[in-house]
């Protein structure tokens, strides 16, 4: 086991040296045969399910609870938000592609006129600025429940995301990756440490999930939370567990992180929002 898990480790540490000896479609090629091999039972849209899908018991409970969803207020609420008229006569329709229907699974994007990834929650909070609305708070509110409702008209559209022909989406990519194997906090520990090197095994009592599949389900409803929080919110958790300084909503780094995360996971389908624990 020793063994296996420094081979991990050492090739997560050649992606980071040398990013220029894979293209992003070639690293996610391989991203995505490291846990369908590593979990050969396992159907790759099943990965969409997260923890879920490697834990048979944690499983069992998750879908009782899913009979009668805890979100089902809070997601109502997040649609008649999303209807609801700015003081403008404008709505977050304006904004969108299509409406904003069905449009979960293109995000996060880069955006060559601004240079720079722009997020699901990012856009929403874009568009009520640009329509003279007070931008909301990140990571959790009334803007992670009107994600939710977006995410909700996506489902089972399969992830789509672009990195397109410019130098800076390239290094927008890249910092993600970067930043995804990278070490940090007082347990000096990288994403990639649970999530790749550690997967499918228990940290206390919990399983520690792939990272093929995280942004599926976003935003979740979290026990933990009582309420919907967004995939930068869980960022901030894990950064705490490991002991290092969560960043500011839609800080670069979490951007940028989930832009790499999000097109490790084409071609999954959007079964977001999700309950957890």
């Amino acid at each position: 086991m020793q063994r296996l898990l420094n081979t991990f480790l050492s090739l997560s540490l050649i992606v980071v040296a040398i990013p220029a000896v894979a293209t992003p479609e070639q690293n996610k090629e391989s991203f995505q045969k490291f846990y369908m091999d590593r979990f050969s039972h396992i159907e790759k849209d099943d990965f969409a399910n997260g923890v879920y899908a490697l834990d048979q018991d944690a499983r069992d409970q998750w879908e009782a609870m899913s009979d009668f969803p805890p979100f089902e207020d809070d997601l109502d609420e997040g649609e008649a938000l999303f209807n609801t008229p700015f003081a403008n006569g404008k709505q977050y329709a304006d904004c969108f592609e299509n409406k904003g229907q069905g449009v979960r699974q293109n995000y996060p994007q880069f955006d060559s006129k601004s240079g720079q990834v722009i997020t699901l929650e990012l856009a929403i909070n874009n568009c009520r600025t640009q329509h003279g609305e007070k931008a909301l708070p990140y990571k959790k509110g009334d803007l992670a429940k009107v994600s939710a409702y977006m995410a909700s008209t996506s489902k089972g559209e399969r992830f789509d995301i672009k990195i397109p022909n410019d130098k800076r989406a390239q290094q927008a990519y890249e910092a993600g990756k970067k930043y995804y194997y990278s070490k940090r906090g007082q347990l000096n520990f990288s994403c990639a440490n649970c999530h790749v090197q550690n997967v499918g095994r228990k940290a206390r009592s919990e399983t520690l999930s792939a990272s093929l599949g995280h942004p599926t389900h976003f935003p979740v409803y979290r026990m933990k939370w009582e309420s919907f929080g967004t995939l930068q919110r869980r960022f901030d958790s894990c950064n705490k567990q490991v002991r290092a300084q969560p960043l500011e909503g839609q800080a670069k780094d979490y951007r940028n992180l989930e832009y790499f995360l999000t097109y490790m996971s084409n071609g999954l389908p959007v079964n977001g929002p999700a309950s957890r624990k």
